[in-house]
């Protein structure tokens, strides 16, 4: 295993630790069998495999968005190992293609999965072709013979004993169940009082819970109802009515693009009715405030909220009261990543006090057109 630097205090070293013949626990304080502060800062996420007499260590090294595939073997569990990349990006646009790990196909093909950052994208999950070369892996596609592999866009799939239907993870939601799709993803643990689906109605109903009294911004409010981004190139439509509490006041239900930084599109109840406000947060993680426009007094309750993602992670949001003509918000936000994930497009519905009842968003559907 290694260690990360954030929580260990030292990183860049793996240590090989024995197990017992469970496998569920450590037995032995381990021995460090590389150090990897020279030719492979950072490496971590390492797979263990034995092969033709030789044990390999598959880590990646140089960090998250432009490190490489670092090979180690030995013949002894503990070294010493020598080292060999297998894969880097070379002259491809794919950045950092590593931490995977090595599959076997019963066809008796190799194969290895890794990820890209993508920075607002995330970690997109790359397959990649693998090959034995005097017991080395070759990753990717050799295109220089310098013996490292270089990633390829596409490729010949694997060899399957019989056909596979094609399947990607949901995205639109029509909530016309009981339950949430999964890919919804919360802020922080659930509460009950958070939302209701009624399949009855096909509408979920995000209640206006109150942002916890340390909160400096969205960033720590829990009740965030996110998605991944599905891909670099997407629309999101979703139809919301807003029936905030009358005794109060700064209810706001809306679309939000959430990371690092945020821009929210949303209706936010006022003294004297609702109003569509566009907010847009930098730092919102370091406890940076927000900067609310208000667009304009809003004579329905019921509107259609959009943004419009582009490559680059440029998001322009817009709004419509009739579903067909939509009108853009003058700016355009670069979305960014999160902590350790990319950027997420989703629905919150929240205030800022506390009384006996809470207004509540009631929306329809959340559609992505690609």
């Amino acid at each position: 295993h290694a260690y990360a630097g954030s929580r260990a205090g030292i990183k860049s070293i793996i240590v090989v630790k024995q197990m017992n013949a469970k496998g569920d626990k450590v037995i032995d304080e381990g021995k460090l069998v590389y150090d990897g502060h020279e030719l492979d800062p950072t490496i971590e996420g390492p797979k263990f495999y034995k092969r033709n007499g030789y044990y390999y260590i598959f880590a990646p090294g140089g960090g998250v968005s432009t490190g490489w595939q670092t090979i180690l073997r030995s013949k002894n569990i503990y070294g010493p190992y020598e080292r060999k990349v297998a894969l880097d990006q070379g002259k491809t646009t794919i950045n950092g293609p590593h931490q995977g790990a090595w599959v076997n196909t019963p066809s008796g093909e190799d194969w290895f999965l890794h990820f890209q950052d993508k920075n607002a994208y995330g970690r997109v999950v790359h397959l990649q072709p693998m090959k034995w070369v005097n017991n080395w892996p070759v990753i990717g596609i050799d295109k220089d013979g310098d013996g490292i592999g270089e990633p390829v866009l596409i490729h010949k799939k694997p060899t399957i004993t019989k056909p596979v239907s094609i399947a990607t993870p949901a995205e639109s939601d029509e909530f016309n169940g009981l339950n949430l799709g999964l890919q919804w993803q919360w802020q922080a643990n659930p509460q009950a009082t958070w939302s209701f689906l009624n399949p009855t109605k096909g509408t979920l109903r995000l209640y206006a819970a109150k942002m916890p009294d340390s909160a400096k911004n969205l960033w720590d409010v829990p009740n965030l109802l996110l998605q991944k981004f599905p891909t670099e190139k997407f629309t999101v439509v979703t139809k919301l009515t807003f029936t905030p509490n009358t005794k109060i006041e700064n209810e706001k239900a809306g679309l939000i693009v959430a990371g690092l930084s945020y821009a929210n599109l949303s209706v936010k109840s006022k003294k004297d009715g609702n109003y569509l406000v566009y907010t847009t947060c930098k730092a919102a993680d370091k406890g940076k405030a927000e900067k609310e426009e208000t667009l304009i007094k809003l004579t329905s309750n019921t509107i259609y909220l959009s943004v419009n993602v582009s490559e680059g992670g440029k998001c322009q949001f817009s709004y419509s009261f009739d579903g067909d003509k939509f009108t853009n918000v003058k700016d355009v936000f670069i979305a960014e990543p999160g902590k350790w994930i990319g950027a997420k497009v989703g629905l919150f519905c929240v205030r800022d006090q506390v009384i006996n009842d809470a207004g509540y968003a009631d929306f329809d559907w959340f559609r992505i057109e690609k």
